[in-house]
């Protein structure tokens, strides 16, 4: 039974983007609220309903770098009996995206079931990532980019017209020997329509565009010879970084994530400091 991934895509991952003498993609700090429902799953599955709440918080900047808090709560009715979910994710990404540090802590029934903690940094050719929890350890593999510079590659090569593409991650949510690979296909923009189930919680953002988007996960194991996604989800982006009525499918189970609240935040104040506002 797996529980989606913190910056799904991010994901994520949502922040407030400056990009040099290039034009800035601002992105708004915010809390979202998401509420989460079984789609449908496999008999093998043996998952009867799911229920739940997701919050995503991001704050900081370009100036400043950026913290992303999430907690996911589910509850599983399984054929045995229920089974209670608590993924806890927080992490702190430098502006610059050459550093990330990362606590991930899931719970079963309110026991401890794994910890991951650790700090990863962009070296030279590579990544190095010093793991804390669930043992002192050191793992060293390709070039990845974490949540910050994820989200932004998205936007820059939606905005070049480039649709399809594959990226290296790494997002610190699971004890891991290399990164994962995520492949993303873009759609074009589209208005919120009016009679859109999560039009009320955008508040202002309901007049802006979106982005349809799915991102496949790959881990690099193969099954029967061919490489098979271990999830992929179906989301809309906005340009403000908020993502949206989500579709998470795992090879044997699916569920929704639906935006309930939506709070905004101001921008950080180092930013506003050095534009002089």
């Amino acid at each position: 039974m797996r529980v989606p991934r913190a910056s799904v895509l991010l994901l994520t991952s949502f922040l407030c983007i400056c990009a040099g003498a290039a034009a800035a993609q601002s992105l708004l700090p915010h809390r979202a609220v998401y509420d989460l429902a079984l789609a449908e799953a496999d008999e093998e599955a043996q998952i009867e309903a799911l229920s739940g709440r997701w919050v995503f918080e991001f704050s900081g900047s370009a100036c400043e770098g950026y913290t992303l808090k999430s907690r996911i709560v589910m509850r599983f009715e399984m054929t045995e009996g229920s089974r209670l979910v608590d993924q806890r994710v927080t992490s702190f990404e430098d502006a610059a995206g050459e550093t990330f540090r990362f606590v991930t802590k899931s719970l079963i029934d309110q026991e401890l079931d794994s910890e991951v903690k650790g700090t990863a940094r962009r070296e030279g050719s590579g990544t190095v990532v010093e793991y804390e929890q669930p043992e002192k350890t050191e793992r060293s593999f390709a070039p990845v980019l974490f949540p910050t510079g994820q989200l932004r590659e998205l936007l820059e090569k939606a905005e070049a017209g480039e649709r399809f593409y594959e990226s290296a991650i790494f997002d610190g949510t699971e004890f891991t020997d290399d990164a994962v690979t995520v492949s993303v296909v873009v759609g074009r923009p589209k208005p919120v329509d009016e009679d859109d189930a999560e039009r009320e919680a955008l508040g202002r953002l309901a007049g802006d565009t979106f982005l349809p988007v799915t991102a496949a996960y790959f881990d690099g194991e193969a099954a029967d010879g061919e490489e098979v996604s271990e999830y992929n989800v179906s989301f809309k982006l906005h340009e403000s970084g908020i993502q949206r009525d989500m579709m998470i499918r795992y090879a044997d189970y699916s569920m929704t994530a639906k935006l309930a609240d939506l709070a905004l935040f101001e921008p950080g104040e180092g930013c506003a400091r050095e534009s002089g506002n």
